[in-house]
């Protein structure tokens, strides 16, 4: 069992920032890969950024390149994304999840547990 919790969300101005933190207990962190997933109302949950157990891998969806960071520190068991030059269309609630193995993956269904997730909203 591995608990993720999520935190670092709020409302922020078009073109601010945020790091969101997920903080992980249980099992051994570094034994996972990672994720970012969010979902807006009315619409289907989304990979945004993947990474692997090591950190030596990741991954982004298109819309995020160059804005958004995913990391972690496996001696924190913490895995963080700090986005930059935020849209309102970044709103969304925000979660992390894991996944048991080495390689990065943007496919939520392949994830192991998930957190509970925290809110992004973007002002125009």
């Amino acid at each position: 069992q591995v608990v993720l919790v999520e935190s670092g969300g709020g409302l922020v101005q078009a073109g601010g920032s945020l790091r969101l933190s997920c903080a992980a207990s249980g099992r051994t962190f570094s034994l996972y890969a990672m994720g970012w997933f969010r979902q807006a109302p009315g619409k289907e949950r989304e990979v945004v950024a993947a990474i692997s157990r090591t950190g030596g891998s990741t991954s982004y969806t298109d819309s995020v390149k160059g804005r958004f960071t995913i990391s972690r520190d496996n001696a924190k068991n913490t895995v963080y994304l700090q986005m930059n030059s935020l849209k309102p269309e970044d709103t969304a609630v925000y979660y992390c999840a894991a996944k048991f193995g080495l390689s990065q993956n943007r496919v939520a269904s392949q994830y192991d547990y998930w957190g509970q997730g925290t809110q992004v909203t973007v002002s125009s």
